[in-house]
């Protein structure tokens, strides 16, 4: 028995917007072009295991890289190594633990890449949290301050030395676009924040932009990148599953994979075009202007300040 004509219809008309949606968005999607082999190199990428982290981790390792994926879960960095080595017989993949809800996590992973690493020629600081329902890390920290900022800031410059002492080398940060949201209340950095997200990620880049100026006498180039809204784990916290589903004809159209969200932190991570030319901010692999919001040296010199106080550095 022959399906009605109308279901028959309908199922091409779909199949055909499925497609034209799936295209529309690759079109769109710039991608890394740069060919440079990795030989040599270590990388470490901070939340590794899954979304943008775990598809950088990819790309590095396509290239040849050692990467060091720091992840909070071992067996979720183990499914993720073995999702990388898959994918490519290039490049070496090393887990160590990473909690940025915990200072002391981090100064113990930023310990054994200090003595046991011989390199470290760049630094992709992925991780993140986003919609985190109000909790306080064991720092007594406002979760998404802790995590995408307080908890940066303290790695980045312990590993400073490690980075400076293998130059020409790089730090990411991966940022966000809702950083313009974002407000800055030094009397409340560690408590509940009205935009949580927003405020951590505004703070990140002020520190983003204070490591640059620091650091121009040096051969480490420092690069900022808002990877536009990409289909990952991060709004866990934010989004219920049947809204997700309910948006998927949107999605399809609006967000971008998770591959083809990382281009743009592979870019700045490895294209030789950006050798020497730190302190940009970055949208799908173009350089874009700074936002307003984020231009204010004094703001950036008082989180620098608090920074130094709140974790202890």
């Amino acid at each position: 028995m022959e399906p009605p004509t109308w279901y028959v219809t309908a199922s091409v008309t779909l199949v055909g917007m499925y497609v034209t949606a799936v295209l529309f968005r690759s079109l769109r999607t710039r991608r890394c072009n740069s060919t440079v082999l990795l030989h040599g190199k270590t990388c470490i990428v901070t939340g590794a295991n899954t979304g943008i982290g775990l598809q950088t981790a990819l790309e590095l390792a396509k290239r040849h890289a050692r990467v060091i994926m720091a992840c909070r879960d071992q067996n979720k960095a183990r499914k993720a190594i073995e999702y990388v080595k898959s994918r490519t017989e290039n490049g070496s993949l090393v887990f160590r633990p990473l909690d940025l809800a915990s200072h002391a996590s981090v100064k113990e992973f930023c310990s054994g890449i200090l003595e046991e690493e011989h390199s470290l020629n760049v630094l992709i600081n992925n991780a993140g949290v986003m919609g985190h329902p109000y909790q306080l890390s064991e720092d007594g920290i406002e979760m998404h301050m802790a995590v995408n900022h307080f908890s940066v800031f303290l790695l980045t410059n312990l590993l400073l030395p490690k980075l400076k002492g293998n130059s020409p080398s790089r730090i990411v940060f991966v940022s966000s676009a809702l950083h313009k949201r974002g407000e800055i209340d030094f009397e409340n950095l560690k408590g509940k924040q009205t935009k949580g997200y927003a405020n951590s990620k505004l703070a990140n880049v002020y520190f983003a932009r204070e490591l640059h100026d620091r650091l121009a006498d040096s051969k480490v180039d420092v690069f900022t990148v808002h990877p536009g809204m990409v289909d990952t784990e991060l709004a866990r916290h934010s989004v219920s599953n049947w809204l997700w589903k309910l948006l998927y004809p949107l999605k399809l159209l609006l967000i971008k994979t998770a591959s083809q969200g990382c281009q743009t932190v592979v870019h700045c991570a490895i294209s030789e075009e950006l050798e020497g030319k730190s302190g940009g901010y970055f949208g799908s692999c173009v350089q874009e202007p700074w936002p307003d919001i984020s231009s204010c040296k004094d703001t950036q010199l008082k989180i620098w300040k608090n920074s130094k106080e709140i974790t202890g550095f």
